[in-house]
């Protein structure tokens, strides 16, 4: 299956080829920081599955996990794009809102719960990690 997504004002495009390996709600306060809102929402692909074109910016920091996180957003609009992780460069995390379909991504984990807020609600039957779990399979 193909996939593709833009930024609010489509300078930055991508295609997306291959089935996410995990579809997840992440409640840390950089993630809660960086979405302006609650947790991110994201899907992580195989980076060798994931083209992305036009001017995307970037910025890193540290995260609680001691890995050293990337985030892309759209150098025009500044919508989030995505991240990779330091830890799992075989991995880019793309935001579930920047896709054109979210058809058939609902979460199927949430990470760093221990930093949710308190009138969070993890919808049930979901996978549930206090802080940051172990990576899924490449494959």
């Amino acid at each position: 299956m193909t996939r593709t997504g833009k930024c609010n004002c489509g300078a930055v495009s991508a295609t997306i080829t291959g089935e996410p390996l995990v579809t997840r709600i992440c409640w840390c306060r950089q993630c809660q920081k960086l979405a302006g809102a609650g947790g991110m929402y994201n899907a992580m692909f195989r980076t060798e599955d994931v083209e992305l074109t036009g001017p995307v910016t970037s910025w890193s920091y540290t995260a609680a996990s001691g890995n050293t996180l990337v985030h892309h957003r759209c150098a025009e609009c500044g919508a989030p794009v995505g991240a990779q992780s330091s830890a799992r460069p075989q991995f880019h995390t793309i935001r579930v809102g920047f896709l054109d379909d979210s058809s058939g991504l609902a979460p199927k984990m949430a990470i760093w719960t221990s930093e949710k807020p308190d009138w969070v609600t993890i919808p049930p039957g979901i996978e549930i990690f206090e802080t940051q779990p172990a990576p899924p399979p490449a494959s």
